[in-house]
């Protein structure tokens, strides 16, 4: 069997890794021997924490499928090609499994797709396990647990899905954790954001964007304490300038999110920052901005500033 790479997107969050770890897994029962779980960044804190915890260690990082001997990929918690490996155009895509928009998508064979509107991609890899029969193992569910509870920070995000809190109920116990102990570890684990450089911080949860043909870069960090994060605004904004420069951003916002009281700040640079104000309804002072009760970038920021600047 030759191989298959199973990868979630650039800059892989917790539920990027434990959704393509748990598939790749599934993918080898199904039969695909050759399925076998990578990673396109180092995981972060939060990731880390998740691993530790379960006892698996990270998935090996690679940057092309094609110089790790592989025609074929399996994706998971992303589809767009500016979020994936560096030569999806030239590999075939067996299939994703995601929960995100579809965009700048095409492919010249026929694909599995299991697409669905939940909290998380870990959530469908669950119910793919379920649907076929198949025990998973504690550390297996450990992940997907983790996915869940990172992308919906703790069933709190407006991304939750109903589906979602019983199959976190159901991952937890096959777990053996507290939902909400194991919960809020997760979560406390990916906010220490000090010892991060403003490069770092800034790259922790990015994805880039096409939107109305400009690359938007929108990155995301999760904190307890924004006004702390903020105090380094001038080299954070220096590193989003050369960041912009180097990778052609036309715009780029930084989301900084209060996982405790369910807020964000945007921080946002670029030649577009009016269409950043009109998609939020505020000003920009200082380049940055309040966004009460704003968690999530895939339902709060993404839609919004998609249909700013498509008007």
């Amino acid at each position: 069997m030759s191989k298959i790479l199973v990868f979630g997107h650039q800059n892989p969050d917790t539920d990027a890794i434990g959704s393509s770890y748990a598939f790749a897994e599934l993918s080898r029962l199904r039969g695909l021997e050759g399925a076998e779980v990578v990673a396109l960044g180092e995981v972060n804190e939060e990731t880390a924490f998740a691993l530790d915890y379960f006892g698996v260690t990270a998935p090996r990082i690679v940057t092309s499928a094609k110089a790790e001997g592989a025609d074929s990929v399996i994706l998971t918690d992303h589809n767009e090609f500016q979020q994936s490996i560096s030569d999806i155009k030239d590999v075939t895509i067996l299939g994703v499994v995601d929960h995100h928009r579809v965009a700048n998508f095409e492919t010249e064979s026929p694909l599995f797709m299991i697409l669905e509107p939940v909290g998380s991609a870990s959530s469908i890899v669950y119910r793919q396990f379920k649907a076929d029969g198949h025990t998973i193992p504690k550390a297996t569910a450990g992940l997907l647990l983790s996915g869940l509870i990172s992308d919906t920070l703790l069933l709190k995000s407006p991304t939750t899905h109903q589906t979602d809190y019983k199959v976190a109920e159901e991952l937890a116990a096959l777990a053996g954790v507290d939902l909400e102990t194991y919960g809020l570890a997760l979560l406390k684990a990916g906010t220490n954001l000090a010892t991060k450089t403003p490069e770092e911080l800034i790259d922790i949860d990015a994805k880039t964007f096409e939107l109305n043909g400009q690359a938007v870069r929108v990155a995301q960090v999760n904190t307890v304490d924004i006004p702390e994060v903020l105090t380094r605004q001038s080299e954070i904004e220096a590193a989003i300038k050369t960041s912009m420069a180097e990778n052609g951003y036309a715009d780029f916002v930084f989301m900084i999110t209060d996982i405790v009281n369910s807020n964000s700040e945007i921080l946002a640079l670029g030649a577009n920052t009016d269409k950043i104000e009109a998609a939020f309804d505020f000003k920009l002072n200082d380049n940055h901005a309040f966004l009460a009760g704003a968690v999530s970038r895939k339902k709060q920021v993404v839609p919004q500033l998609t249909e700013s600047y498509n008007k």
